[in-house]
C-alpha cells in the first residue's frame, strides 16, 4: 500500500466507527436497533449498511483503485515521467511501447551522468569546450523530454477500449465499411504518433551514444575541433529543426 493512503484509510475507519458510536450510544442520540421502535430499528439497521458500503467502496478506492494521472502540465522532475508513463502501462496495444519508453528514461538518466562524469575528465569547466559539450546534453536532454511530453499528452487522450471494438462492430455489419475504416485510420494515426516519439527518443539516444565516444577519441581540446566534430553537428542539426518546428 501507498503510504500516504494508510493514514486516509485509517481516517475512513475512525470517521465510520465515531458516528455509528454517535447515533447508536444510549447516552448520545440514541438510535436502538432491536428496541420497542421498528422505525428506530430500521434506521439503525439502514445507518450500518450505509456505513459498510462507504468503507468498502472508500477502500477499493484507496487500495485498488489507479490513481488519476499527474497532468503532464504538473510534469516537473525525472520520477514525475515515470510514474505518468506507469499510469498507462495496461494499455494492451501500447504496453510494449510503454515498457521501451521507460526503459529509455532510464537510459537518458544513465547516459546524461556517464557524460557529464567524462566531460569532467576529459575538461575543465571553465573551458569553452566544455560549455560547449554541456549545452548540447542538456539541450537534447531538454528535446527528450518534450518527445515524452508528447507521448504522454497522446496517451490522454487514447482511448483505447473504444478502438478495440473495431472488429465486432465490422463483424456485425452496424456502420458503414467507410465509417469503420476512417476509424481504423484514426487509430493507427495514434498508434504511429506515439511510437514517432519514442523513435524519435531513440535517435537521440543513440547520437548520445555516438557523441559518448567522440569524446573518449577526442585528442585535442581545441574549441574549433569540437564544433567541427561529426556528432556534434548532427546533435546541432536536430536541435535546430525541432526549434524551427515549434515556431
Amino acid at each position: 500500500m501507498n503510504n500516504s493512503k494508510l493514514p486516509k484509510l485509517l481516517g475512513l475507519i475512525v470517521g465510520i466507527v465515531l458516528l455509528n458510536v454517535i447515533i447508536l450510544s444510549p447516552g448520545l442520540i440514541g438510535l436502538r436497533i432491536g428496541g420497542d421502535s421498528v422505525l428506530q430499528t430500521a434506521l439503525g439497521v439502514t445507518l450500518l449498511v450505509i456505513s459498510f458500503l462507504v468503507l468498502l467502496n472508500g477502500s477499493y478506492s484507496l487500495l485498488f483503485k489507479p490513481p488519476a494521472p499527474t497532468p503532464v502540465k504538473d510534469i516537473i522532475i525525472h520520477e514525475d515521467y515515470i510514474e505518468a508513463l506507469n499510469h498507462y502501462r495496461g494499455i494492451t496495444p501500447l504496453k510494449s511501447d510503454i515498457v521501451l519508453s521507460l526503459d529509455q528514461l532510464e537510459r537518458i538518466d544513465k547516459k546524461k551522468g556517464t557524460l557529464t562524469e567524462v566531460l569532467g575528465q576529459r575538461f575543465d569547466s571553465a573551458e569553452l569546450s566544455y560549455k560547449k559539450f554541456n549545452s548540447v546534453i542538456n539541450e537534447v536532454e531538454k528535446l527528450f523530454y518534450l518527445n515524452v511530453r508528447g507521448l504522454l499528452n497522446k496517451l490522454s487522450v487514447f482511448d483505447a477500449s473504444e478502438f478495440s471494438t473495431l472488429a465486432n462492430q465490422q463483424a456485425s455489419g452496424r456502420f458503414s465499411n467507410k465509417l469503420i475504416q476512417e476509424k481504423k485510420l484514426l487509430y493507427d494515426e495514434y498508434i504511429a504518433s506515439i511510437r514517432g516519439y519514442i523513435g524519435a527518443n531513440e535517435e537521440i539516444l543513440l547520437k548520445l551514444d555516438k557523441l559518448l565516444l567522440e569524446i573518449t577519441q577526442l585528442g585535442s581540446t581545441d574549441y574549433k575541433d569540437v564544433e567541427e566534430m561529426p556528432c556534434m553537428k548532427e546533435i546541432d542539426a536536430l536541435i535546430n529543426q525541432t526549434k524551427f518546428y515549434k515556431q
